[in-house]
């Protein structure tokens, strides 16, 4: 990690120092409106118009974008105006700071919670354009572009019709939210300003930590844990309001490298090898079934995510996933037997199969520290949620940190439709979840055992 300039600042609130642009009239303003925003929800509206994309098509740089640093410039300046110590942003554009524990609880171990700065790639991501929506029922439309709605129904998210009533956030239909995960930055920095503006609230020393990259698999990888000081950490990351993860998939990058031999056509009989042509066959023997479109729960999957090349050479990205040790690693030895059968019929070092471990199943972290799983569930029903522990098809900064030591499961942002322009996130989960995390953080003001 580059060296990092630390800031201390006054405990004092300043003024806010970034405030929303201007959203211009899109076709689906009309059923907008403008409701009076609560702390957590005007942090969203206005974090969301920061461009945070990561790239990973340039993921040997950290960040791997330049408008990451935009973004972690404006949560330094946030976290020093909500008086946060020890504020750093750093020459990677990770922002970590303390929030002092409360009165009697000066003693005990450390808490971190962390959130991901950057936003997918898998949708548009630049000038993103929040509004909120009051929900009446049917499809939630979040705009329309070139005169078709961008919406969701109920048989996309069965979960729509619990949401009547209330007022929901989307984009314009031409981006996605950036809800995954600026909704848990919002969250946290709510909390942080919660705990300034009432000192009797309990929890102890707090660490903040927002990092870069983790859409391409870097994530917290260059957040230093020793000087982080955290005992233990919750990442907010998650998905639907209650949705409590502590489990995820093992997770590995194959690139699958096929080089064939070219002559001229016209004399190519049993001397060519057309790499696009050993290509298909590669890909034909990874299993058919067992890929995300065919795939649920505690079901893993090979995922071709990538391919490019000539008859010359060809190379396949795939991502292999799955919750379980053993069948992860006999998915990778089935990519390597599609290769060593492809050599035998084509030529020994036609197809080269190279594995990238990504992160592991945070599970195997929490066998001494149950309590932190316990504190999470407590939490949720203390506010009114009922709390429903997901194995996340995915993974968090969570599961890096855990493997690296740092226990750390994840709490959900009250967030739906990640990486899509129909993207949503209701304001009443945003504002749900800084108050359980209020009683979480306040669970850890006294001993853990």
């Amino acid at each position: 990690m580059a060296s990092a300039t630390e800031h201390r600042e006054p405990k004092h609130r300043e003024p806010r120092p970034c405030e929303p642009r201007p959203c211009e009239p899109r076709p689906c303003e009309p059923r907008s409106y403008e409701p009076k925003p609560s702390d957590v929800l005007e942090r969203f509206l206005r974090y969301v118009q920061v461009d945070s994309q990561s790239d990973p098509d340039n993921e040997s740089e950290t960040p791997s974008t330049p408008a990451q640093h935009d973004m972690a410039r404006v949560l330094g300046e946030e976290l020093r105006a909500l008086g946060c110590e020890d504020v750093v942003v750093d020459g990677h554009a990770y922002v970590t700071a303390t929030v002092p524990a409360s009165a009697g609880a000066e003693g005990l171990p450390a808490l971190g919670l962390c959130a991901h700065i950057d936003s997918t790639v898998d949708a548009p991501a630049a000038g993103v354009r929040p509004h909120v929506v009051h929900y009446e029922g049917g499809d939630l439309v979040a705009g329309v572009i070139d005169g078709t709605e961008v919406s969701t129904s109920s048989d996309q998210v069965p979960d729509l019709g619990q949401f009547v009533g209330q007022d929901i956030v989307v984009s314009d239909g031409r981006t996605l939210l950036s809800a995954d995960d600026k909704a848990g930055v919002a969250e946290i920095c709510a909390l942080v300003a919660r705990l300034g503006d009432d000192p009797s609230l309990p929890h102890p020393t707090l660490k903040i930590a927002f990092v870069p990259d983790e859409e391409i698999g870097h994530g917290a990888a260059l957040l230093d844990l020793d000087k982080f000081g955290a005992a233990w950490c919750y990442t907010v990351d998650g998905e639907a309001l209650g949705e409590f993860n502590y489990e995820t998939f093992n997770a590995a990058e194959a690139t699958v490298r096929v080089r064939g031999v070219m002559v001229h056509p016209g004399s190519a009989k049993d001397v060519m090898v057309n790499a696009i042509t050993v290509a298909g066959e590669f890909e034909r023997l990874v299993p058919a079934f067992e890929r995300p479109e065919h795939t649920e729960g505690r079901e893993g999957f090979y995922h071709p995510i990538q391919v490019r090349g000539t008859a010359s050479e060809v190379t396949l990205t795939y991502i292999v996933r799955d919750h379980d040790a053993s069948r992860f690693e006999g998915r990778q030895q089935v990519l390597r037997d599609i290769a060593a059968f492809l050599n035998g019929r084509h030529g020994e070092g036609t197809v080269t199969v190279e594995l990238r471990e990504q992160y592991r199943n945070m599970s195997e972290a929490f066998g001494d520290c149950p309590f932190l799983i316990a504190n999470a569930l407590e939490a949720h029903r203390e506010v009114g949620i009922e709390p429903k522990v997901v194995a996340v098809r995915g993974g968090t900064d969570g599961s890096q940190l855990s493997l690296r030591g740092l226990p750390c499961p994840n709490i959900a942002t009250g967030g739906y439709n990640a990486h899509s322009v129909r993207e949503f996130v209701p304001v009443r989960s945003l504002e749900l979840t800084v108050d359980l995390l209020e009683r979480l953080v306040g669970k850890f003001s006294v001993p853990q055992s």
